[in-house]
């Protein structure tokens, strides 16, 4: 296989905390190298619109603390198709881009790997707010929406506390609810409500009326999105029990701010670690964290396995909330 002289990066899917510092790392790490880099403006659609520029050490300036990405992002239909995959590697081949970095989540990865099976040397790498990809511990932004998370129930938890009332609060996370689950261990929370678990609101309603018989006068419970809306989910614990939750929906609050340094390094080795990938001649890979150390995982497993929910913390949740 011949060197990597060219490669570029984009960003795709929902916007996370620390793609910026991964772009920055992508970008530095090819030109310490001695390598030519492209950026792809607004993930795939750039990619089919042939929208690529050049990048210099001045263009990923002050951007490691930055939230969202100075690359943009869209969604794309067209790169759905045969037609316009086809039309995306054949962009970066009349460039002579030879490697092409990627990042963002499932729907990302599964782009990828498309480009992979049509020839072109692809990286994959993990950033998205729901931690759920598979085949690293963490993805970037992960630690940064966590802590969003956490430090809003502790401003609920005063005024909760301060008017003896409860609050349901909802977070992002469809299929996963790794956000809900960290977040409700670090703050606390007295119910954590995610897809993965079933769970019985008459407990949840039962456990509440109980600490406030004892003395208790205030319930933290936090919902995954995936679970259903906390308006719904206030709803039926005060048919239950008579006490009326507050409603905090954080929404997209989730996605921005500066990362946390965690987000940055983890941003930064993995992008660091794409680029010497690539020169060591590798493609159609997803890249991760496992136990501190980088790995790299063939994309094609990636996209089709689950991400395993850690019961065991949430056990440990569970427990801890009585």
């Amino acid at each position: 296989m011949a060197a990597v002289k060219s490669i570029a990066v984009l960003t795709s899917g929902g916007d996370s905390q620390g793609m910026n510092a991964a772009v920055r790392a992508v970008v530095r790490s090819a030109l310490f190298h001695g390598l030519e880099v492209y950026a792809v403006q607004r993930g795939y659609q750039g990619l089919i619109k042939d929208d690529i520029r050049p990048m210099d050490l001045r263009s990923v300036g002050d951007i490691i603390q930055r939230g969202g990405t100075i690359l943009q992002t869209a969604r794309c239909k067209e790169f759905l198709t045969p037609e316009g995959q086809q039309l995306g590697a054949e962009n970066l081949r009349k460039r002579g881009i030879d490697g092409l970095v990627v990042i963002g989540g499932d729907g990302s990865y599964q782009g990828a790997n498309k480009l992979s099976k049509l020839g072109i040397r692809t990286m994959g790498l993990p950033g998205t707010i729901d931690n759920d990809i598979p085949f690293t511990d963490y993805t970037i932004g992960f630690d940064t929406a966590v802590s969003i998370v956490v430090d809003a129930i502790n401003k609920l938890r005063d005024t909760m506390t301060s008017h003896e009332r409860s609050s349901v609060v909802e977070v992002m996370g469809r299929h996963c609810g790794d956000i809900a689950l960290f977040a409700g261990l670090a703050s606390g929370a007295e119910a954590i409500l995610v897809p993965e678990v079933p769970y019985d609101l008459d407990d949840v309603a039962a456990r509440m009326s109980d600490n406030f018989q004892h003395g208790k006068r205030h319930s933290i419970i936090v919902v995954a999105e995936g679970v259903g809306s906390g308006e719904d989910i206030s709803r039926q614990i005060t048919e239950r029990n008579g006490i009326e939750p507050r409603v905090t929906v954080l929404g997209h609050i989730q996605r921005g701010g500066s990362p946390t340094h965690n987000d940055r390094i983890l941003a930064s080795r993995l992008g660091d670690f794409a680029v010497r990938q690539l020169m060591a001649g590798d493609s159609g890979k997803a890249l991760g964290i496992v136990n501190g150390e980088l790995v790299a995982t063939d994309i094609d497993k990636v996209v089709n396995t689950k991400k395993p929910f850690n019961r065991e913390m949430y056990d440990l949740a569970l427990r801890l909330s009585q």
